[in-house]
């Protein structure tokens, strides 16, 4: 793929927000930043999700476990505006309908997501990777070209230290190692200041000690962030979790902390002790 389609999709997933509630500040006075609330999705008579309800509050690290087919990938999907459920709600703070909002306004309005497979640009070194991602307006050229506010230096050199990637700045993201790559990609997703990450199996494929940084990561970005992780590495769940969710065939099937969830009879039966 060339470099001018690859940025074309991605300043298609950054367009301007139209949404008047996305202008105020996100009222999370009464609890939580994300409310998941009776969302059932259907596909051919199967349910993936099945009266699903989730609440994340403001600054919070959340970790989702499940067997395959539990509904995670779904549940992502509903949140970021990929797929419409049949029933139930999805709010963003005490306000903002996410239903009633597209993908790339549900991206610019707060809520950021990073995929397994990371979604970089190879051919552009790390430093412009984190240049393209500052840009209020994504059209191509003047993305490309433009020259950067000192503001926006200033927040590349504070991202690039938080990932991690200061010694590779001017280094092609294609030479980067898999773990760095991830590292770029929430860095890039950093740059837009989200209120909400959604973090999908982040460790698959790393090395040892990159799972080790990569948990230091996502443990430091919460408080400013909330930070939802899925992930199926139950060894890389057990060293950040704080609150862990259970998805069992699209439902919660327990919540609590990692202690609670390894004892819960149920979790044991159809997930931890395949």
């Amino acid at each position: 793929m060339n470099l001018i389609k690859q940025a074309h999709q991605f300043s298609q997933r950054a367009l301007p927000v139209r949404d008047p509630n996305f202008g105020k500040p996100l009222d999370t006075s009464h609890g939580p930043i994300l409310y998941v609330e009776g969302v059932t999705v259907s596909f051919d008579g199967f349910k993936a999700l099945n009266n699903l309800n989730l609440y994340v509050d403001d600054g919070e690290l959340r970790c989702i476990i499940g067997p395959n087919g539990a509904g995670k990938t779904t549940m992502m999907d509903v949140i970021t505006g990929k797929t419409r459920p049949d029933e139930g709600s999805v709010y963003f703070g005490q306000q903002i309908d996410l239903l009633g909002l597209s993908e790339h306004q549900i991206a610019r309005g707060g809520i950021g997501r990073k995929f397994q497979k990371p979604t970089i640009f190879e051919h552009l070194s790390v430093y412009e990777n984190l240049e393209l991602a500052t840009s209020a307006d994504k059209r191509v050229w003047f993305t490309l070209t433009r020259s950067l506010s000192g503001e926006q230096k200033d927040r590349i050199g504070s991202v690039v230290e938080q990932i991690g990637l200061k010694p590779e700045l001017y280094r092609p993201a294609g030479l980067l190692s898999h773990g760095q790559k991830q590292w770029l990609e929430i860095g890039m997703l950093l740059m837009q200041s989200p209120r909400v990450l959604l973090v999908d199996e982040p460790v698959a494929g790393m090395t040892g000690e990159e799972t080790e940084r990569t948990a230091e990561l996502l443990t430091s970005l919460a408080g400013k962030h909330s930070v939802i992780v899925v992930e199926h590495d139950m060894a890389f769940v057990r060293s950040i979790a704080r609150q862990v969710t259970v998805l069992h065939q699209g439902s919660v099937l327990a919540e609590g902390t990692m202690d609670q969830v390894q004892n819960n009879p149920k979790v044991i039966e159809v997930y931890l002790g395949e």
